[in-house]
């Protein structure tokens, strides 16, 4: 991620940004260019995100790719590998392209951007009211980091690898960790 200099507020981001032909995340006044993933990535994401795609069809779920971006705060909009909408989709305020309701988000970690992704950004999705899982997939193992919201607001922290399925609640479905890997680990990743 590369820093944009200049300092906005939120909806002079959002303006500028739709002018923009690259993908951008703006957290508390700063605007931060998201830089194109690996060939891994972009594999591990697109699996993750078919597989959501799949299994939310004849639901009430929707799934969106990394294009997407999301309201993690007033503050704070973040474009995520893949997330998917349970239910009827809520926008920011005078917005047509900023969620703030999603069910479940994906992201597929990276050295660049880890830090961030386990720091400010998990903390703002799992504020989310909406959100019931939380997916980490890594690209140097076969692992993915699973946060499931329980009935009392917590949430439930689990690590599953090869052999492995994740069991989501929105959309009820179960994916194969297997599935999402297959034939990845022959590709480029981002750390080299």
């Amino acid at each position: 991620m590369l820093d944009v200099s200049a300092k906005m507020t939120a909806d002079e981001f959002l303006a500028w940004e739709r002018e923009q032909p690259g993908r951008h995340h703006y957290v508390r006044g700063d605007v931060v260019e998201v830089a194109g993933g690996s060939p891994r990535h972009n594999r591990l994401s697109a699996r993750a995100t078919s597989a959501l795609d799949r299994a939310a069809v004849g639901t009430a779920c929707g799934a969106f790719s990394s294009d997407q971006k999301l309201g993690l705060h007033d503050d704070e909009f973040v474009c995520a590998d893949g997330s998917v909408v349970c239910g009827p989709l809520q926008l920011r305020p005078g917005t047509k392209d900023v969620i703030t309701n999603p069910s479940l988000v994906v992201e597929v970690l990276s050295k660049s951007t880890e830090g961030y992704d386990r720091g400010d950004k998990q903390r703002g999705y799992l504020a989310l009211q909406s959100l019931v899982h939380l997916l980490f997939v890594s690209q140097r193992e076969v692992r993915v980091e699973v946060y499931t919201r329980q009935d009392d607001g917590s949430f439930r922290f689990e690590v599953l690898g090869a052999g492995a399925t994740i069991a989501l609640q929105q959309p009820a479905a179960t994916l194969s960790v297997d599935a999402i890997y297959a034939g990845v680990f022959d590709l480029p990743a981002d750390d080299g």
